[in-house]
């Protein structure tokens, strides 16, 4: 088991109702304050890695750098990563850190592969970023009606039958597939579903099922 936090969000809520708007702060103060309030919560001295966890227009690369240096540093952080960075916002940011980042979590999945196409799963694996996928199953759409799905349909039951296994652990075995070696994150803390979720890793997904599930989802062949 791992501790992972994120911080750099100022949420709206009862505890500050002195805040107007959501808003996004990568000041020092704020991420300091964010891990000891992490490690209060936890009951715990250390947090395996932090994640800022989104990109911040108004970042000072250079303070923000230092504060997370800093942390690690004191040991109260072991590593750093971001979540939703584009390659220019880690690039910037890496570049006035010491200590290397070491993942970007960022939505991928079956129904969402922007990072397939945009440059950053290649950009992740140049830098040695190790990518994090949130809502590898796309929060349960894949299972939900739609002409996307219908698609999908034929080819799930075809593994299915040939492998034993069920859609969920294929879309996830279609994400293990890519070379940049993808550890999918799971929305569940059950025991029981992550052990199940686990067997993907026993799935087969060669070169041609893999383009042939991207082509059921996009709709249309690759170029």
């Amino acid at each position: 088991m791992q501790l992972i936090s994120k911080c750099d969000i100022a949420l709206l809520s009862a505890k500050f109702p002195q805040r107007r708007v959501k808003y996004y702060d990568t000041s020092p103060q704020y991420i300091t304050a964010s891990v000891e309030q992490s490690l209060h919560n936890l009951g715990t001295d250390y947090l395996d890695l932090l994640l800022l966890h989104r990109p911040d227009p108004l970042m000072d690369a250079i303070e923000t750098a230092s504060a997370l240096d800093a942390l690690v540093d004191s040991g109260k952080v072991r590593g750093i990563g971001v979540s939703n960075f584009g390659p220019w916002d880690w690039k910037l940011l890496q570049k006035h850190m010491r200590h290397p980042l070491l993942t970007n979590q960022i939505e991928i999945s079956l129904l969402q592969r922007q990072g397939l196409v945009d440059g950053t799963l290649p950009a992740m694996q140049a830098d040695n970023l190790t990518p994090m996928a949130w809502s590898p199953l796309a929060g349960g759409q894949l299972f939900q009606d739609s002409a996307t799905t219908q698609r999908l349909a034929p080819i799930f039951k075809r593994i299915c039958e040939a492998q034993n296994t069920s859609a969920d652990h294929i879309a996830l075995a279609w994400l293990l597939a890519h070379p940049a070696q993808i550890l999918p994150i799971v929305g569940t803390n059950n025991p029981e579903r992550i052990k199940q979720l686990s067997k993907a890793l026993d799935i087969n997904i060669d070169r041609e099922t893999w383009f042939e599930l991207w082509t059921a989802a996009a709709g249309q062949e690759v170029p």
